[in-house]
C-alpha cells in the first residue's frame, strides 16, 4: 500500500519502515508477517532499513486470545521536484487507463467482515465456488504491488499527469488532482467475484460499493491517448492486466461519471442519474 502512494508523485520507493504492536508475541505470527514484508519489499524494490515491536496487552485486543496486532509502515521515495506528478498539464480527452486489482487490497476489510462473517454467517474456511478457493484466502490476498510498471512507464518518458492508488473512496481517488477537470469513465471491467459477494449478502447499492472498494481497478493513470496502448503494454510485461477505462473532461466541478453504472461522483460520493 505504501509504495503504491509514493509513485502516486511519480516517485521511486527506496526504503520502508514497519512498526508491529502485538498482544503477546507470538513466533508463526511474527515470522508470517516477516514472510509478507520480505515479498511485498521485493516486489517493491525497496530495503526494510528498520522497525520496532512493541507488546501493548492493554490496548491490542484480537478476535482470538492473545493474537491481535496493530501493523504499520511508512516508506520514503525519491522525485527530482520538477517531475513531481500532480494532474499539471491535463487535457480534453487524455485517457484514462486503468490496472487491475488483486481482490479488496487493504480497503473495505471492516464492511466485508461485516457482510461475510456476522451477516451472511460464512466462515473463513469456507470454500466458495465463486471465489475458487476458501473464504479467507480472499481476504489475505496481498495488494497488488505497481511500482515496476509504473516506474517503467516515467524512465521510458510516457508523460503521467495524473497517477491514482484506488484504495477508499474507490475510482474517486482520480479527482485528487488536476484543477478545472473531470472525467467519464465509459468502461469497466467485470467485478471480480468478491465484491458481488459482499453486494449480494450486504444488499449494497451500487453507489456505496464504487465508493468503498476499488472494484477491480487498483490503479489509474491519465495520460495523452498516443500513449495508452504502450502503459498497457508496459504493464502487461509485468503481469498487471490494463484498460482504456475513460477520458478527462473540462468541468469545473471536477465531477466523475461512471457511465456504466449511471453514477455521478462529486465531493467524495456518488449519487445515481
Amino acid at each position: 500500500m505504501n509504495v503504491n502512494d509514493v509513485i502516486c508523485v511519480g516517485a521511486e520507493p527506496i526504503s520502508f519502515v514497519d512498526y508491529l504492536a502485538v498482544q503477546k508475541p507470538d513466533p508463526k505470527i511474527l515470522g508470517e508477517i516477516a514472510k509478507g514484508l520480505a515479498l511485498g519489499a521485493e516486489k517493491a524494490g525497496i530495503t526494510i532499513v528498520g522497525g520496532e515491536i512493541a507488546q501493548l496487552p492493554e490496548m491490542i485486543m484480537g478476535k482470538r486470545e492473545n493474537c491481535g496486532f496493530d501493523l504499520v509502515g511508512m516508506c520514503v521515495g525519491i522525485v527530482k521536484l520538477d517531475k513531481i506528478i500532480m494532474g499539471k498539464g491535463l487535457t480534453e480527452n487524455d485517457v484514462v487507463v486503468g490496472f487491475e486489482s488483486s481482490g479488496i487490497h487493504s480497503n473495505g476489510l471492516t464492511l466485508a467482515r461485516k457482510v461475510l462473517l456476522e451477516k451472511a454467517k460464512l466462515k473463513l474456511d469456507n470454500h466458495i465456488d465463486e471465489l475458487g478457493r476458501s473464504l479467507g484466502e480472499e481476504l489475505l490476498e496481498p495488494t497488488k504491488i505497481y511500482v515496476a510498471e509504473v516506474l517503467e512507464m516515467i524512465k521510458k518518458g510516457l508523460k503521467i499527469k495524473v497517477a491514482a492508488h484506488i484504495t477508499g473512496k474507490g475510482i474517486l481517488n482520480l479527482l485528487r488532482v488536476g484543477e478545472g477537470f473531470g472525467f467519464e469513465i465509459e468502461n469497466m471491467p467485470e467485478p471480480p467475484a468478491i465484491f458481488k459477494l459482499i453486494q449480494k449478502y450486504g444488499k449494497i447499492s451500487d453507489e456505496e460499493m464504487y465508493r468503498v472498494y476499488n472494484m477491480g481497478i487498483g490503479f489509474c493513470l491519465v495520460l495523452p491517448k498516443n500513449e495508452a496502448e504502450e502503459a498497457l503494454t508496459i504493464a502487461e510485461k509485468h503481469g498487471t492486466k490494463g484498460w482504456v477505462l475513460g477520458k478527462a473532461v473540462k468541468d469545473p466541478e471536477k465531477k466523475l461519471v461512471l457511465k456504466p453504472k449511471r453514477l455521478i461522483g462529486v465531493k467524495g460520493k456518488f449519487v445515481k442519474f
